[in-house]
């Protein structure tokens, strides 16, 4: 697949949903709007954000096999690229109780355990049964192939991912399977993931109606889930999204891909929730994932400061040049720090800027 036509079909899918509602907002008001309770303070720690460490590596594997619209199952991705996204939450809630959840699982199993064992406290917060339930992002497989490694440790997880899944996800979730790819350049079937730990605990598939026909889950007072039915990368589809409402501040978002878009998620936050008051957002934001730039990307950056953020923090498929872009311009964006630097393997693309929050790194609000 030459460049050119492997740009336009991401423009297709993924690159352009970060682009739905890059105007600057309007005051459309929804007629009813949800009140989702309050949470006194949010932690973000960034286990991993370095789904992979080289762009043109994982783009490649991309266009020699058949490009962005691929079903990423045929794929024999390169293994020694393979990182993964995951973050630990924390939720102070109004009685000053920490309550502790987590967004991904991660891609390669053995980065994985490196991240839980090694450079954080997950494995032992698993242990000790301190985590309540994971949220998925959404079924790619550097969001969800990792799952393993978590299993592995507590195989009853509560788990709320998006209904839109295909066979290949659930089989690898429930089924024990071990998926492979076939390598042109070889004839061999390659590993590509795996799961040997099948999920027994709750499973909540969530799509755009939400419980009770309202739009949204409800994980605790102050945090709710909200399905985006969009179409993505490589065969996936749809995105779960939360939203916290901090007490006296407003509401955060936060991302794996932000594949709906940066200023839908945060215009759906303004027509549907009560008293709504832009403070935050953390994630991937998936605007120049391949650090290419686009006219159309300074629309974002202007749409992001008509809201008023007061922080804004940002990794993996965001780009260090549009993250740059909208500091320079004026966007609050939290500056992360060198720690990344003494993980075994880090991005290529990581810049002296620290304009990413990126692995080791912790965002409160």
């Amino acid at each position: 697949m030459k460049r050119r036509t492997f740009l336009k079909s991401m423009a297709a899918t993924g690159i352009a949903s970060s682009m739905t509602g890059a105007v600057i907002p309007s005051s459309a008001e929804a007629a009813k709007k949800l009140d989702i309770g309050e949470i006194k303070g949010l932690k973000i720690d960034v286990l991993t954000e370095t789904s992979w460490f080289d762009n043109d590596v994982f783009k490649k594997d991309i266009m020699d096999y058949g490009g962005a619209m691929t079903n990423q199952y045929t794929i024999p991705w390169k293994w020694d690229n393979a990182g993964g996204y995951a973050v630990l939450i924390t939720v102070t809630t109004l009685e000053g109780q920490e309550r502790k959840f987590m967004m991904d699982f991660g891609w390669n199993n053995e980065w994985m355990d490196y991240i839980y064992e090694e450079k954080s406290d997950v494995a032992s917060l698993i242990s000790k049964d301190e985590i309540e339930f994971w949220v998925l992002s959404h079924w790619h497989l550097d969001h969800y192939w990792g799952v393993e490694s978590t299993l592995k440790r507590k195989q009853d997880i509560t788990l709320y991912a998006p209904a839109t899944y295909y066979p290949e996800d659930m089989a690898l979730l429930k089924d024990k399977a071990h998926h492979k790819a076939k390598n042109k350049e070889t004839g061999q079937m390659d590993h590509i993931c795996k799961n040997d730990y099948p999920h027994t605990g709750k499973l909540v598939l969530c799509d755009p109606k939400g419980e009770n026909g309202e739009g949204i889950y409800r994980m605790m007072p102050g945090v709710a889930v909200r399905n985006f039915d969009v179409p993505i990368l490589l065969r996936v589809r749809g995105e779960n999204v939360l939203y916290f409402n901090v007490k006296d501040k407003g509401v955060v978002t936060v991302t794996g891909c932000c594949h709906p878009g940066i200023l839908s998620l945060f215009s759906y936050a303004r027509r549907n929730f009560q008293g709504y008051k832009p403070y935050g957002c953390y994630g991937g934001l998936h605007i120049s994932l391949f650090e290419t730039w686009d006219p159309k990307f300074d629309d974002i950056i202007k749409g992001v400061k008509s809201f008023k953020i007061q922080k804004l923090g940002c990794n993996h498929c965001t780009g260090w040049i549009w993250a740059e872009k909208a500091a320079a311009s004026g966007v609050p964006v939290v500056k992360g720090t060198d720690k990344y630097k003494s993980y075994k393997k880090f991005s290529t693309v990581a810049k002296a800027s620290n304009v990413f929050l990126t692995n080791g790194d912790t965002v409160t609000f």
